[in-house]
């Protein structure tokens, strides 16, 4: 089974993005945080299953190069957004393995809000644009945060009501 390409799962603003850094960089490091909401803490969860799916290994071929330029000048109609030659710069020196590293909390424990869940940074400089090419796919990591979160609120609520009937009873 093909899995999905990856240079087609950005936000289509992430494909000029390259152009907006100032020259000169060679380093960008992001991060992951919740900010806050319903709940003090997040459970972090569901980074594992992105990493396997989409990341591991060589993330994307010359085929699926090819698929995406042609694509992305048709989204644009114009051929100078998508700058093809970095992403074939990974396929010629890291055979379509991403030069990144991800560092994160370990999965399933609750982290106190406004506290980095997850980090990713460049190790090529000539890929310090790729950093933030991926946001879109590893913010996909919410949904199941949210999920298990949620869950976990709901576990101590019913847990909590149990001991309390199970005391009286």
């Amino acid at each position: 089974m093909k899995r999905e390409n990856l240079i087609l799962l950005a936000d289509a603003y992430k494909y000029a993005h390259h152009k907006f850094y100032y020259p000169g960089t060679t380093q960008i490091y992001s991060y992951l945080e919740s900010r806050g909401g319903m709940f003090d803490d997040t459970i972090f969860f569901g980074l594992q299953y992105f990493l396997k799916e989409y990341l591991q290994g060589p993330a994307f071929t010359q085929q699926d190069l090819d698929e995406a330029d042609g694509f992305l000048q048709q989204v644009f109609g114009r051929d100078d957004v998508f700058d093809k030659s970095k992403f074939q710069y990974i396929l010629d020196k890291y055979n379509g393995h991403l030069p990144v590293k991800i560092k994160a909390v370990a999965e399933g424990i609750a982290v106190p809000t406004s506290n980095v869940l997850m980090t990713i940074e460049n190790t090529d400089p000539e890929c310090y644009w790729l950093t933030n090419f991926l946001e879109t796919l590893l913010m996909q990591v919410w949904y199941p945060c949210t999920v298990a979160t949620l869950s976990n609120q709901i576990r101590k609520v019913v847990t909590r009501f149990y001991n309390e009937c199970y005391r009286r009873c």
